[in-house]
């Protein structure tokens, strides 16, 4: 969830009444180069409307495209944010949220009555429960879309988030550190302590979650970090290492910057057909209804991709003191939009298990606005693919997760392939794994 710092410290504004959701083909801000509408003058009052959490009602779930049905893989979870399948199709789970504040720090986004005002929002839309710090397993034995078995397998961590098994370890991006532990297959519990391999850029962490993707020999890890800040509100210096993926050695726990100036990535995926890494941003908020584009983009080594002066490429953002004409003239334009403030988050490219028309391209866990008079996001949608590249409008492949008043039965975070081709969601606000399987 983006929660923003308004640089001009305006009244925080509640929208009187929910409006409709916003088809994803009617967004503003959708396509490889989409049409931006001018900036919002410095210091207009945000509009604040979230979908109010509801949970599931008995008999209730999420709608898949035709051809798909749906099946609640586990229910009853704490606030699960991500998915990862292991080898022998079992599912880990990371059940987590924001980490508790370090005893007599200073958490500039809980002070004064915005922050406070802040917290309210979070607490109403389902984000304001304390973290699980856990990763539970998942065992559907018997391949009816059910899981027998529900079993802690992580505990004590520090809100956990991305997962990555290489060879016989198990790494976890917790939000201050990557740490790593054996791993056996068909093992339902870790008891060794983990060990750390290296430290991640943390401290007030408004942005916390923290993901991570191996690459095909294993020898690297990528990890996400979201910045400090909305748009460097607290100062470049709390900034430091943020809004960036860092390249990781595996072995050896050194690493590098390997991209710039991506506010907030999440979801990490390697397109089949490239190879080329790829990710989805939460862009900046507070400049209108329509900007700035959220984002899926390829990952180039070494660029810069704008934050926190620059947007879509080299659009300044006049808010950003001191300017930094340098760094925008180094920006470059992510691949493709998928309209402000939808919030994506999860990311998962499909393969040929699929039925024909989603077998190639990108699913993305769209979490849902708060910035914008109109709801966008609380979807999973489908990105198609050719020849490496987006190659068609988004397609709502499950929906469902908002009542006719707007409130949000739940909100889609990860997502991920299982053993079988179908599709896992983690839905932190209705606490479920949903699994989505094409119709045999």
């Amino acid at each position: 969830m983006k929660f923003a710092i308004l640089a001009a410290r305006a009244p925080l504004v509640f929208a009187a009444a929910v409006l409709p959701v916003l088809a994803q083909s009617n967004l503003p801000g959708v396509g490889p180069s989409p049409a931006l509408p001018k900036p919002e003058k410095s210091g207009i009052v945000p509009t604040v409307n979230i979908a109010p959490a509801k949970g599931w009602p008995q008999g209730t779930m999420p709608k898949p495209a035709p051809g798909f049905t749906v099946t609640a893989l586990a229910s009853g979870l704490d606030h699960p944010r991500w998915v990862y399948v292991l080898p022998n199709g079992d599912v880990l789970v990371a059940e987590s949220n924001k980490p508790k504040p370090q005893e007599g720090a200073k958490n500039v986004h809980a002070e004064g009555l915005r922050g406070k005002a802040m917290g309210a929002v979070m607490k109403r839309a389902g984000a304001g429960v304390p973290s699980a710090d856990r990763i539970t397993l998942l065992r559907d034995a018997d391949g009816d879309g059910i899981a027998e078995v529900k079993t802690p397998f992580m505990t004590g961590l520090t809100s956990p988030f991305g997962m990555a098994l290489v060879g016989g370890e198990l790494f976890v991006a917790n939000a201050d550190a990557i740490v790593k532990v054996p791993y056996q297959a068909g093992q339902t519990q870790v008891t060794d302590a983990p060990t750390k391999v290296t430290d991640l850029p943390a401290g007030a962490n408004h942005h916390w979650t923290k993901n991570i993707i191996a690459n095909a020999d294993g020898s690297k890890l990528y990890a996400t970090v979201g910045s400090n800040s909305n748009i460097g509100d607290n100062g470049m210096a709390s900034e430091e290492g943020r809004a960036a993926i860092w390249e990781v050695d595996r072995a050896t726990g050194s690493k590098r910057l390997f991209a710039t100036g991506l506010r907030n990535p999440n979801g990490l995926g390697w397109e089949p057909q490239s190879k080329a890494l790829w990710t989805v941003v939460n862009e900046r908020d507070e400049l209108g209804n329509d900007l700035v584009p959220d984002y899926l983009t390829s990952v180039k080594d070494g660029a810069f991709y704008g934050w926190p002066w620059a947007y879509w490429g080299q659009n300044v953002d006049a808010r950003v003191k001191p300017p930094n004409p340098e760094m925008v003239a180094k920006a470059i334009a992510p691949d493709y939009g998928l309209g402000a403030h939808v919030a994506p988050l999860g990311l998962a490219f499909s393969d040929s298990r699929m039925p024909a028309n989603f077998a190639s391209g990108a699913f993305v866990g769209q979490h849902g606005s708060w910035n914008r008079k109109d709801l966008t996001g609380y979807n999973v949608v489908f990105i198609p693919f050719a020849s490496g590249k987006p190659s068609g409008p988004p397609v709502e492949f499950l929906s469902g997760f908002l009542d006719k008043r707007g409130r949000a039965y739940g909100r889609p975070v990860g997502v991920a392939l299982d053993g079988k081709g179908a599709l896992l969601v983690a839905d932190d606000v209705g606490n479920v794994i949903w699994r989505v399987a094409a119709q045999r």
